[in-house]
């Protein structure tokens, strides 16, 4: 009689005009054929299965079939949650390739096509509201997971849980709003978890929440562009990946992770390096192209941003708040501490716009294993105010904290940690962008190598050293101005090459000067152009040649000076007002040099977040009418108010 039923409604599919799609009904699935593709329909086992489109159905598990007016869309699946149920709706032409589990909501899928159906991938569509559900799939081949209006729980597991090493676009739909959430104490490895490559993209808006592990965890890359991605909270990293992570743009949140806010590892052993197309690519690297990201870490020894490999930034904004204390690592038997970006690799800015802020005992804003280098159009604010860590010993590793690095340094470098606005291992170069350093008790600016400064615009301000480079530093262009409230200005443990550019440097009082090299191991203070100022002087048996230096005992804290060549103004900056300042200021130019608190001068002005704050070039406009503000940072160079510039 089924068999009869069938073949009746299968004629009624044909002659009436009205009718276009068959639906079949299993359970909770139901598969849609269009009419004009549905062809014959053969019965196979003595009637007990029938196959449609490909589609093999046993007759016993047909609920029902109806006939509709509806159009199927292609490629097209369709998972609906409803509270404690879920219903799966399957287009025609991917029925064969697609088989469904459901049990109450949770939805378990195996896709089978390993090519093309129908010149398109499958695309599986998430709607409606479950406490109770999932949605897992397995598979080997690409397709597309659209989120259009999803509210998902699955206390037991991830909430998404893609069992494909092929790439899989997850996308949220424009203007809806969708939330995943998985439960805690499970074994999944993040509440959106990908074996394969993830693409994180859509108009809308995505909210996640990872209660065992990540938030998001991909066995390979991840990309993320026109997204708006707010992760909520994980147990461990906010974003975990392999491979390699890429933002081009879209808006991403991180907050309430208890590791990393994004990291990268490798997939393997050994990395490829950047490919073209980042094809096969398994580098560790994190690449920063666009969009808007926000990250708040505050776990103990927390990175807001990790890489295994290179981080590079193009453009975008990013922001970066982390505050965790240190920690001591027992696998390495090393205190460590939080940074706002690490990479094990080199770190590049050549354009967008960072700001970095760490708080946290022993933090750093950047730390860089491998080479740093600024250019282009990057513009970096880098603070880290937290006290120095360390612990007594490496039986005992219990973190302690102290302002005073006096307190440690009697200590290996295993046992203790300094916060430093800015760190490199490698070699740390400068050819454009602005850069802004501060830190309140070590260090602003540290290269353990060496430092180029060819353009671009820096200020660094520090209890320790301003800027600190253990090999040589060359300034050969650019503007460059250390302050320190407690060490020497600018100090290479190298020669100090000053070639050309603005240089302003401001040392505590003696014995500390405003420009130190290593004399004690054979090096020397090289000045042979530019226009100079150190207040503490410049480093004893300094080489000075091709012009003029000039020595004043005395000069006004918190004012502005220009320095002149004859009647040409060739550089203006503002003397800060520490509490500690040495007390002569040394003065080198090209030309006669000449000061004057009665400064007039035009050309290009920098902007500080509260007035303008140092000008080079021209005559025409009066440096008393622009108060730079800002206080603490003092002058002459951008970020003496902390603002944007």
């Amino acid at each position: 009689m089924k068999k009869l039923y069938t073949t009746a409604l299968c004629l009624m599919l044909t002659l009436t005009g009205g009718a276009q799609t068959l639906n079949v009904k299993t359970g909770q699935v139901t598969y849609r054929f269009a009419a004009a593709d549905t062809g014959d329909m053969t019965y196979s086992e003595g009637g007990a299965a029938v196959t449609i489109q490909g589609k093999k159905f046993a007759v016993a598990d047909i609920g029902a079939i109806e006939v509709d007016a509806t159009e199927v869309t292609p490629n097209l699946v369709s998972v609906s949650y409803d509270g404690t149920t879920a219903a799966v709706s399957v287009a025609g032409n991917v029925a064969q390739y697609v088989t469904p589990g459901v049990s109450g909501a949770h939805v378990t899928l195996v896709q089978s096509n390993t090519d093309a159906v129908d010149g398109d991938e499958i695309t599986y569509q998430l709607s409606g509201t479950t406490t109770d559900g999932e949605f897992a799939l397995e598979g080997a081949y690409k397709c597309t997971v659209s989120l259009a209006g999803l509210t998902l729980t699955n206390p037991s597991g991830a909430a998404v849980s893609i069992n494909n090493k092929k790439r899989i676009q997850l996308s949220a739909k424009k203007g809806t709003e969708n939330t995943l959430a998985d439960g805690s104490g499970g074994s999944q490895k993040g509440c959106i978890y990908s074996k394969g490559q993830l693409q994180l993209q859509g108009n809308g808006t995505l909210n996640v929440a990872g209660n065992t592990a990540h938030a998001v965890k991909s066995g390979d890359y991840i990309s993320v562009k026109n997204l708006t991605l707010n992760i909520t909270g994980a147990v461990k990293d906010g974003i975990s990946c392999n491979g390699y992570f890429q933002m081009t743009g879209g808006t991403v949140s991180i907050s309430g992770v208890g590791d990393d806010g994004i990291q990268c590892d490798l997939d393997g052993t050994a990395s490829t390096g950047e490919t073209t197309g980042h094809e096969d690519e398994d580098s560790g690297n994190i690449y920063l192209e666009g969009g808007t990201l926000g990250i708040t870490a505050t776990a103990a020894a927390t990175k807001g941003i990790k890489a295994a490999g290179d981080i590079r930034m193009t453009d975008g904004t990013v922001n970066v708040s982390a505050s965790g204390t240190a920690a001591w690592d027992t696998d390495d038997l090393e205190i460590k501490g939080s940074a706002c970006l690490s990479a094990d690799g080199n770190t590049a800015f050549s354009g967008g716009t960072a700001t970095l802020t760490n708080t946290g005992a022993g933090g750093k804003g950047i730390k860089s294993d491998g080479t740093l280098s600024i250019s282009g159009e990057a513009s970096l604010i880098v603070t880290a105010g937290g006290q120095i860590a360390y612990c007594s010993s490496s039986s005992n590793t219990t973190v302690r904290t102290t302002t005073s690095s006096s307190a440690t340094e009697r200590l290996s470098d295993n046992l203790s940690v300094s916060p430093k606005a800015v760190k490199s291992t490698g070699a740390m170069s400068i050819s454009g962008g602005s850069l802004y350093a501060k830190s309140a008790y070590h260090e602003g600016i540290e290269t353990k190598s060496t430092l180029d400064i060819t353009n671009g615009y820096v200020y660094a301000e520090a209890g320790d050293d301003a800027v600190n480079a253990s090999g040589d530093v060359t300034v050969s262009g650019g503007y460059l101005y250390g302050n320190s409230t407690g060490n020497d200005g600018l100090d290479a443990n190298g020669n100090f090459y000053i070639k050309g550019g603005n240089v302003v440097a401001v040392a505590a009082r003696a014995p500390e000067v405003g420009i130190d090299a290593n004399t004690e191991g054979g090096k020397q203070l090289y000045i042979t152009g530019g226009n100079v100022v150190a207040i503490g002087g410049f480093e004893s048996g300094a080489s000075i040649s091709g012009g003029t230096a000039k020595s004043a005992s005395s000069y006004t804290k918190g004012a502005w000076y220009g320095l002149y060549n004859g009647s040409t103004a060739a550089f203006a900056f503002k003397i800060p007002s520490n509490s500690s300042m040495g007390s002569t200021m040394a003065v080198y130019t090209t030309g006669t040099p000449a000061l004057s608190k009665s400064v007039t001068t035009g050309g290009t002005a920098f902007w500080n977040g509260n007035g303008y704050s140092a000008f080079s070039g021209g005559s025409s406009v009066t440096l008393s009418n622009y108060n730079s503000g800002g206080g603490g940072g003092g002058g002459g160079f951008p970020g003496g108010g902390g603002g944007r510039w």
